[in-house]
């Protein structure tokens, strides 16, 4: 599996592009963002998900392993996202603004997981699907809720709306990905 790999400057224009479209999301202006020429950041092989916290609690989080852009405007596109459309937490706020934390995880292709219980916890993320229903779980999941990987594995699977043991099933696709986790500072 491969390791996502991005120099500190691509990092930090990351998080530069991200803060940008929050505050031009909450205060409803119009922002149009290029990778200003770095090749890394016109990348269409990685996906993004962008989490907001603020006060170490969940403010949003939405992001996709199958990107349709480069990896600036998929960065663009989820920050949008998470900050008006997560389902779990309300549309962030102008008075939020200053207290919000961007953390950004660029994601690798998905790779199919032959033996899914070999799968490393804190170093594999999680996709699982069954029919149309889906799940994903960054690998830092299973690092805060000190998940084991069978317990990862069935996690994941509740998330997607299955059984627990859906992830054993023959005709569910149990897939892993690696992330570089991008901070705000």
């Amino acid at each position: 599996m491969v390791n996502v790999e991005l120099p500190i400057n691509s990092q930090r224009l990351l998080i530069e592009i991200a803060r940008q479209t929050l505050e031009d999301v909450v205060h409803r202006r119009l922002s149009k963002f290029s990778a200003n020429h770095d090749p890394y950041l016109d990348e269409s092989s990685y996906g993004a998900f962008v989490t907001l916290f603020k006060q170490g609690e969940l403010r949003g989080c939405i992001g996709t392993c199958t990107p349709a852009h480069s990896l600036c405007a998929t960065v663009v596109e989820m920050t949008e996202a998470a900050a008006t459309r997560d389902p779990r937490v309300g549309p962030i706020r102008a008075d939020e603004l200053d207290s919000i934390h961007i953390d950004i995880s660029v994601v690798s292709q998905l790779e199919a997981a032959e033996d899914p219980l070999a799968l490393v916890v804190g170093q594999h993320g999680l996709h699982v699907q069954h029919e149309r229903k889906r799940a994903v779980l960054l690998p830092q999941v299973a690092i805060e809720h000190d998940w084991d990987i069978q317990t990862f594995l069935q996690q994941t699977c509740v998330k997607a709306n299955l059984p627990k043991e859906a992830w054993r099933w023959p005709d569910t696709v149990v897939s892993s990905f690696t992330a570089l986790i991008i901070e705000e500072e």
